[in-house]
């Protein structure tokens, strides 16, 4: 795993870990499944959203392996893949889904064909926040353990914006308040504070949307979902409504190949390819955009 020695990622350099590190992971992925390449019936690869430089490297190398075995080559959505891969541990068919990490903070439940966005961050995503206001405190990368560790060690609740329209929210204003306490409070009260602050952000915008989709089961995913502090604060509105709930673990939370390959599975099985002129990287490509084949209409979100 690449982790800057300070500060937040920086492109050019985790793109050029991805480059160093591709042959080594694909050699180590065989060794440990005991196939070889001529048991390989596709390459799956994670075709946006994310870090430019970060996604080309990765397209290079699928496009690569899939013109040299002569295999059918799968774009997938990153988000889409967050999604099912905890449908497919949780065994739930139609989640609302809180996604919080790092890149991302979107509830999300299938309308029809589509995941369809019922609420989201209108600036930085959570794990920004989190990052963020660890970096501000000295800490390095990432931010989201440290703080959820501070928090447990707070005392005193600071006021902090509670921004919330709806079903979206924002962080931003939160981060630039809490950054101009640092040095009047303590680390552990500022983030016992943030977190709060933020988590119940969270939790409000997740029940609204819950109510008004009707889902009966509610999916926890992305990196921050390891916060336990923000497991518990779900686990209460999901028993308060009678809802069925799971968090995804650790390592099928966070971003893992796992995900990549269980949806590209998924395609295959709908035979859902790509030409080579048609897999250029989407750095920006939203869940809401994205057909999903495998999935029968859902009356109840389309409302």
């Amino acid at each position: 795993m690449y982790r800057p020695p300070q500060g937040g990622i920086h492109p050019r350099e985790a793109a050029e870990h991805n480059a160093e590190v591709a042959t080594r992971i694909i050699r180590k992925a065989l060794s440990e499944s005991n196939l070889s390449f001529k048991d390989i019936s596709a390459i799956a690869f994670s075709q946006g959203p994310g870090l430019g430089p970060c996604l080309r490297v990765v397209a290079t190398v699928a496009r690569t392996m899939s013109l040299t075995l002569k295999i059918p080559l799968i774009g997938v959505n990153h988000c889409v893949a967050h999604v099912e891969i905890g449908k497919l541990v949780s065994k739930f068919k139609d989640p609302l889904t809180l996604y919080v990490s790092g890149g991302s903070t979107q509830i999300v439940a299938l309308g029809g064909s589509r995941y369809r966005v019922f609420g989201e961050t209108l600036d930085i995503p959570i794990g920004n926040l989190l990052d963020a206001f660890a970096r501000e405190l000295g800490y390095g990368h990432p931010g989201g353990p440290i703080i959820e560790k501070l928090a447990r060690q707070g005392k005193s609740f600071i006021e902090l914006p509670y921004i919330v329209k709806g079903t979206d929210l924002s962080f931003s204003g939160l981060l630039t308040a809490a950054k101009r306490l640092i040095g009047k409070y303590s680390p552990e009260d500022l983030a016992f504070s943030l977190q709060e602050v933020a988590f119940s952000m969270l939790t409000e915008v997740t029940e609204r949307a819950l109510v008004h989709t009707g889902k009966s089961e509610l999916l926890l995913t992305g990196g921050v979902a390891a916060n336990k502090r923000l497991q518990a604060m779900l686990k209460e509105i999901a028993a308060e409504h009678d809802c069925k709930y799971y968090v995804v673990p650790l390592h099928l939370a966070g971003d893992n190949g796992a995900m990549i390959a269980w949806t590209g599975y998924l395609y295959y099985k709908h035979n859902k390819f790509l030409r080579i002129e048609d897999s250029y990287v989407k750095p920006k490509w939203r869940i809401d955009d994205v057909e999903i084949p495998w999935v029968v209409g859902n009356s109840n979100a389309d409302s």
